[in-house]
């Protein structure tokens, strides 16, 4: 039997806002939890988060943020790579932060 992760998301305040909902999220994501699943099932529970965090068309990740699992960042890994076990089980938190540029 194939169990779903219940996967915290915690989102930057302009995402939570835009999805009228709090700072963090839980996700069922069924297995293996990769990046990308966690992002699709953002999007199906937050439809308002559509072409948010990745490029509609090409699927690549948003310039101006960042991925972190587990205190690494994960953003320019495989979106395909499965997230540490922490992360899958919820004892982690998957983050989505807005990144900053600038002189």
């Amino acid at each position: 039997m194939t169990t779903r992760g219940n996967v915290e998301v915690q989102l930057p305040l302009l995402l939570s806002r835009l999805a009228r909902t709090g700072s963090s999220v839980h996700l069922a994501v069924s297995p293996p939890v990769t990046q990308r699943r966690v992002l699709d099932a953002l999007e199906e529970a937050y439809p308002a988060l559509g072409g948010t965090t990745r490029d509609r068309d090409s699927g690549r990740r948003r310039a101006y943020l960042r991925l972190f699992a587990c205190g690494e960042d994960w953003s320019d890994r495989s979106p395909d790579e499965e997230l540490p076990e922490a992360v899958a089980s919820g004892r982690e938190p998957y983050l989505i932060i807005g990144a900053m540029s600038g002189g």
